[in-house]
């Protein structure tokens, strides 16, 4: 279930645009030439090279056309006049052939080209104010690999694509062959922030730090609020979170937990003697408030609160949320504030679908995790490039 929230820029309204215009909007908002310098031919001999960086406007122009090969990228190229054009080839000469695409882009890959964009668009989009990542959302999405399948044991030794098996939302077991895709995302404007590319085998739960941290090292604001869904439950991502001065906002995995701390519910919620559940009063720097539920009028205790204390305002607790940073949260788990947060988590869900339903993620022909991190990448530097587009084009409508 999605959950509608305003966004700093509409990936949507994007896509409406023509074909035509968006890639002309698209390329005027971007300067390549730094990274088709790295990709340049140092060789004397020959006939003239093509231009490295329509070669790079035409793997970002791919994804964006739902091309997914280089041999679909080759003869749209030689067929289509404007989009060779627009790439920025000139019409003169012949499209470039598929080896000579597939040369680029394995140089690309080895220069790790693709990831240097990604960061240096995240940096720009911070800088023009499109993203804030004071609150993020962290999950992973699979994805099929265009390899050939092996073994499971096999596989995990391989560090290419593996076997990998998660239960959808109905419970139902799905398993597939490839990758993982663990993004971080700024949940205000749905942009990514941090990415990692696993096979599918690997754990959630244990690339939670690492995305953590590249998240901070590249945010130019304090992070407050991470969110997460109950597969990150594990102590090391509030860990990480407390560390980095944020708090992790997960639901607890109950399904290996025996019995909740003495005294507290499963939720965290201190009882009192009688056992009933006390009721959140707030916080009180830094701790967490719980009142009698007789004197706050929530239950009915036959002892009534004369039975704890002696002050009409009832028996008050306060805990302190590093004595246990798994169970509780500030805000206190399973309050408004707290679920008004997690819902903040579906931002993540939108992007992955259209990586996957308007982008080409999912339709990777290539084999080799390095070849598939470098396509992730491009898809991702779409997103960024496309609001920066936008921003940029907004301002100049304004201006006019």
């Amino acid at each position: 279930m999605y959950i509608l929230q305003e966004t700093l820029f509409s990936f949507e309204e994007w896509l409406k645009l023509e074909s035509k215009e968006r890639l002309e909007i698209f390329f005027s908002s971007l300067d390549l030439r730094p990274y088709a310098k790295q990709l340049k031919s140092h060789t004397p001999q020959g006939a003239p090279g093509y231009c490295r960086e329509a070669i790079l406007r035409a793997f970002l122009a791919a994804p964006m056309e739902g091309i997914t090969t280089f041999t679909m990228l080759h003869r749209r190229l030689q067929t289509d006049l404007r989009f060779r054009y627009q790439c920025g080839f000139r019409l003169d000469q012949d499209a470039p052939s598929v080896s000579t695409i597939s040369r680029v882009f394995a140089d690309m890959v080895e220069k790790q080209m693709a990831e240097q964009l990604f960061h240096d668009l995240v940096s720009s989009c911070q800088t023009e104010g499109l993203m804030t990542t004071q609150h993020l959302a962290i999950d992973s999405t699979a994805i099929e690999a265009y390899e050939r399948k092996q073994p499971k044991k096999k596989s995990e030794t391989t560090g290419n694509a593996t076997w990998g098996a998660k239960f959808d939302t109905y419970g139902n077991k799905i398993t597939w062959f490839g990758y993982k895709i663990h993004l971080a995302v700024d949940t205000e404007s749905e942009l990514p922030i941090a990415v990692e590319v696993t096979p599918a085998h690997v754990n959630d739960g244990d690339m939670g730090p690492a995305l953590m941290n590249k998240a901070a090292e590249v945010s130019n604001t304090d992070i407050e609020f991470i969110m997460m869904d109950a597969g990150y439950d594990q102590l090391k991502n509030y860990e990480v979170a407390h560390e980095l001065n944020a708090q992790a906002i997960i639901p607890l995995n109950l399904r290996n937990e025996k019995e909740p701390p003495t005294g507290f519910s499963s939720n965290g919620t201190p009882r009192c003697s009688m056992g009933f559940d006390m009721v959140y009063w707030g916080a009180d720097k830094r701790y967490l408030k719980f009142r009698c539920p007789h004197a706050a009028q929530k239950v009915d205790c036959p002892h009534g609160s004369a039975w704890c204390s002696s002050s009409d305002y009832g028996m008050v607790v306060k805990v302190n949320p590093n004595d246990d940073l798994r169970r509780f949260s500030v805000p206190h788990r399973d309050t408004k504030r707290w679920k008004e947060l997690y819902n903040k988590r579906t931002s993540i869900e939108r992007v992955f679908a259209r990586l996957k339903e308007n982008l080409t993620v999912n339709q990777l022909h290539i084999r080799g995790i390095q070849k598939v991190k470098t396509q992730v990448f491009l898809n991702l530097c779409i997103l960024l490039a496309s609001a920066l587009a936008m921003s940029k084009a907004s301002v100049r409508q304004h201006c006019a």
